[in-house]
């Protein structure tokens, strides 16, 4: 039995997990609080890389558990937790910014090529992770932004870029080595707590 196991959070494999979630979904709290000792550390870091507030970030993955335990029922058929737990953060933080921001809104098409994976879970990470790249590209500031998207998606070289905005090309690689170092925190991020 999944509760029987004190150390779990410690060392979970997959099929610990599984148990648990089904444990948890039948109302067993000690599953629950496994799986809750396993991922709010993570969730928590996860959510606070975006939003930048640990208090927030905290209350929000509280808030996230808290969902769950109330609609236990309906996650005794999740294959994945950790990818449940990572679409459902991705939410959270949409929805943060949206009361952020008025008229926020997000990208929905496709930055590099699309990731080869070879199983569902990953092609189901690849593509809640494509998703996170695009919104931090939105939220980039307006130069920076349009700079990236020229490079990345028109093809353009510094050069071009540097000449069509009238800027110097050291301006144009400044602003493309920020915004891919922002992508690389975040997708290192992203795979490093809930990577498949």
């Amino acid at each position: 039995m999944c509760a029987s196991m004190p150390q779990i959070f410690l060392l979970m494999t997959d099929s610990e997990e599984i148990k648990c979630v089904k444990e948890f979904a039948q109302g067993n709290s000690r599953a629950f609080e496994l799986l809750f000792l396993h991922y709010q550390p993570k969730l928590v870091a996860f959510i606070d890389g975006f939003i930048k507030d640990n208090e927030e970030a905290r209350d929000m993955s509280q808030d996230i558990f808290l969902r769950l335990w109330e609609k236990r029922l309906e996650c005794g058929e999740i294959k994945s937790f950790k990818a449940f737990l990572f679409k459902t953060a991705k939410f959270a933080i949409y929805n943060y910014f949206d009361h952020q921001l008025v008229n926020s809104k997000f990208v929905e098409q496709m930055l590099f090529a699309p990731i080869e994976t070879i199983s569902a879970d990953e092609s189901l990470f690849a593509k809640e992770l494509q998703e996170l790249i695009d919104f931090t590209v939105k939220n980039m500031p307006d130069q920076r932004r349009r700079i990236f998207e020229m490079s990345r998606n028109e093809g353009l070289s510094n050069d071009e870029i540097a000449q069509k905005l009238g800027i110097s090309k050291r301006t144009v690689e400044n602003h493309i080595t920020t915004a891919l170092a922002a992508i690389r925190k975040i997708t290192g991020l992203a795979i490093l707590l809930f990577g498949c």
